[in-house]
This record gives C-alpha cells, structure tokens and sequence, in this order.
C-alpha cells in the first residue's frame, strides 16, 4: 500500500485528503502543528497512520517529519504540502513581519519538505509531489496580491521541480482549489493590520470583518479529496488540476484574456528583434 504524508491535516482540504486516504487503507503521515488536533485519527488507524507535529515554518521540525516518515514507513510515496493560509491586504498595507510568515509557510516551507522527501524519492526512483495552490495564482483578486503571489511561487518552482525530476520517475501536480467550505476564509484567513482608505471601494469589502463567504463555498473538500486521489493513482497525472466550477471559470477567463493581450500587442512584441 502506498504512503501518504499531507500537511496540515487538522482542518479543511487536508483534514478530508487525511481520512480519505486512510479510509482506503494507506499509510499516511498526518501532520498538524498541535497533533491533538488529529489524536482521533491516529487512534483510529492505529496500524497506517502516524501523527507528527509540524509547523511548516520550523525547518528542524521538517527535517524531524521527513525523517520519521521514513522510519515509520521506509519513505513517502506521495507527498501533499497542503499546510497555508490566507493573507489579505491591499499591496500598499501588507506588513512586512505578516508577509514573511505568510510566504515561509506558503513557499519556503514546502520547499524545504520536498528537499527533505526527494532523496529517498530519487533512490527508490518513484513519488508523487502535489503542491495545493490556488485559483489566486492566476486570478489575482484585489487584496490578495500577496497570498496569489506566495501562491504563484510555489507553482513556478513546481512547474521547474516536474522537469528535473520527471526523467528519475517523479511526477508534480499542481492543485488549484477554487472556494471550498473549509476554515479558509474563516479561522486561517489573516489580514494586515493597517487600512488606508483610498482603498475602501476597491478592496475592504473582502477583508475578513466584511466577508460573508465563510461556510457558504460551494466546494465540497470530500469530493476534492477523491479528484486529488484519482489524479495521483492516474498513470499520467495532470501538471495542474483545477477544482471546482469557479476554479474552470475563472482560469479560462484569465487565459482568455491574455490570449487577447498577445495578439493585440504581438506586432509590437514581434518588433524587439535585431534585423534579419
């Protein structure tokens, strides 16, 4: 049976990828800052899973993580860096001590993961990477332009991460959730302190006092769990998997859009060149 590890399995997505997985009788590395949060699941499978604490940001607390799976297991089969959160602030008021912890647990903290994981990967020739994202990534709402750009980062360096290691039998898949009913826009949604008002029309609507989205996303984090799971048992996985109505909506409308923009500026793009 193959071994999961999946971050952030206290709530929402990895919560539910968690259960699933286990419920089809993988092993699974579940972590959690506070393995309290996931005390029942161990209890629950006593013999396939195994709760680490893990705080995504402490890089000795990686290393730890990576290690006992591999004890426990003798490596990870497929590894889930699902563990983020939401940050919003307009460009202008992001703080810059929030904006480091955002991007050390969106970004640098799953980096750190993969380097820990691939050795084993790389010797056994085999693994599965999936990075969870967002429709953020592309969408760029206003007052998230931090969160779509740790979000960005994570899926450029996914997108370089699948060429190197494709040809050592390692795949990448990049996840691109829309809004699902999970505590995203609830109890992990963070924000910056500081308003400025000139932004109040644009973007204060979505600041976490304002929204009303919390507990209303049409997205089920169930069914998402199964299309994760069908995608990493498919012999071609997909590089990105988009989730959710709004997710396919709202990517085709940006591609859409760019297509538009390259064609309007192509004679101009087309121009750069040094003469033949």
């Amino acid at each position: 049976m193959p071994t999961w590890m999946i971050t952030g399995c206290s709530s929402g997505l990895g919560r539910s990828l968690a259960e699933t997985v286990l419920g089809l009788g993988n092993n699974a590395v579940i972590t959690a800052r506070h393995t309290a949060a996931i005390a029942d699941l161990a209890k629950a499978y006593p013999e396939t899973a195994h709760a680490v604490p893990l705080d995504i940001t402490d890089r000795v607390q990686v290393k730890q993580a990576a290690h006992q799976a591999e004890e426990r297991f003798g490596g990870v089969d497929v590894l889930v860096n699902n563990a983020g959160y939401g940050y919003r602030a307009a460009v202008e008021e992001g703080d810059e001590s929030g904006v480091a912890t955002l991007f050390a647990t969106n970004f640098f903290g799953p980096v750190e993961l993969i380097k820990a994981l691939l050795p084993s990967m790389r010797a056994r020739r085999h693994g599965t990477i999936v990075n969870i994202s967002s429709i953020s990534a592309r969408r760029f709402p206003a007052g998230s332009g931090y969160y779509s750009a740790s979000k960005a980062a994570l899926e450029s360096m996914s997108g370089s991460l699948r060429r190197e290691v494709r040809p050592l039998g390692i795949r990448v898949v990049v996840v691109e959730p829309g809004a699902f009913r999970t505590d995203f826009a609830g109890r992990s949604l963070q924000q910056s302190p500081t308003l400025i008002s000139d932004y109040a029309d644009t973007l204060h609507a979505r600041r976490k006092e304002n929204d009303k989205t919390h507990g209303t996303q049409p997205g089920d984090p169930g069914r998402a769990s199964a299309a994760i799971i069908a995608a990493v048992e498919a012999a071609e996985p997909p590089f990105l998997l988009l989730l959710g109505q709004d997710a396919v909506d709202s990517v085709r409308t940006e591609l859409s859009a760019l297509s538009r923009d390259i064609d309007k500026w192509q004679e101009v793009a087309l121009g750069t060149s040094f003469p033949a």
